[in-house]
């Protein structure tokens, strides 16, 4: 298939275009850095600069590209190292989320152009109520805390506009927590040096559920979506949901690194707001049920307890699908 992968050079765009290279697909990938032109060539893929959030020119892009689908992984959060401002760190991918994606969505039903897979979260966003762990089905926080709410519209505009579109065939993917490399879990970035110098603390009894999904699991994922052809919504996560205080002192211990320090409720919502709280105590994980059912796809890291072990630095290989 002709592929328009958006986002290409992103954490999750790499392991993207060297699995659809691999499995004979024909990948035009786009990068707002020219810089990247050269990476992109090299891996396989037809470059194209390309900013989404300038209409004309994603007509443009797809009137080149000619794609059979179009794979929506924009981000921008290059810079994102922040928790306290949360929402103004997702304002540029926010943007990505809205805007570009009905400029995609515009200029594939122009062209003719039926299918998008896109990139949405299965992090913190499930309603807080009930069990622990959520299906696609289970509907999402109607009254998260202030500074989740920009980002949580950005997502349901996007989930939106991706399935409810007609004369699109819309796919989108609720990845979890991402791990491994080019992710912020990953050796020298900011997130898994914030474990090593213990700034990552346990808050209160560490009851927030996280579904975690190494980086090449959720690539795997994503081809299945692709090659299937599949609609709907899917969660993209391990089989192993679980809470803070599970997995972030095995997170510290496999990286070598002190336990992470505990502070009470009350200390932390000075420090990192009540969304930080949120996040450390009452979030839900998800279930990936379906997608193992619809896209016949299992994770090679079917658990993080394994995954921070081996899977944090460099990649293993990647098999065609």
């Amino acid at each position: 298939m002709r592929i328009l992968l958006v986002g290409a050079t992103g954490a999750i765009g790499r392991p993207l275009v060297a699995l659809l290279v691999a499995n004979g697909h024909a990948v035009a990938g786009t990068t707002r850095t020219p810089g990247k032109v050269d990476e992109l060539r090299a891996a396989g893929a037809d470059p194209l600069i390309l900013d989404i959030l300038d209409r004309d020119a994603v007509r443009g892009a797809l009137r080149d590209a000619e794609p059979e689908v179009v794979v929506h992984q924009a981000t921008a959060l290059g810079g994102f190292t922040d928790f306290r401002r949360f929402d103004q760190g997702f304002a540029a991918t926010n943007r990505l989320r809205t805007e570009g994606t009905d400029n995609l969505l515009a200029s594939m039903l122009e062209l003719g152009v039926r299918h998008m897979v896109a990139q949405s979260f299965a992090g913190w966003p499930h309603a807080r109520v009930g069990g622990p762990v959520k299906t696609e089905d289970d509907p999402l926080d109607s009254d998260p805390p202030e500074a989740l709410r920009n980002t949580l519209k950005a997502i349901q505009h996007l989930e939106r506009a991706v399935l409810n579109t007609d004369g699109i065939r819309g796919t989108a993917l609720r990845y979890g927590g991402f791990y491994g490399p080019g992710t912020s879990l990953a050796d020298g970035a900011f997130q898994l040096e914030g474990v090593r110098k213990r700034r990552f603390p346990i808050v209160g009894a560490g009851t927030g559920i996280t579904s975690f999904i190494h980086i090449d699991d959720a690539a795997t994922a994503t081809i299945a979506a692709i090659e299937r052809g599949v609609q709907g919504l899917y969660n993209i996560v391990d089989d192993d949901p679980a809470p803070v205080v599970e997995w972030l002192p095995a997170l510290a211990e496999a990286i070598g690194a002190k336990p992470p320090r505990r502070i009470p409720v009350w200390l932390a919502r000075l420090f990192v707001g009540e969304h930080g709280v949120v996040m450390m105590t009452d979030v839900r994980g998800a279930s990936n049920a379906k997608a193992k059912r619809d896209l016949d796809w299992r994770p090679a890291y079917p658990s993080w307890r394994d995954g921070f072990r081996t899977g944090l630095g460099t990649a293993p290989a990647i098999k065609a699908a």
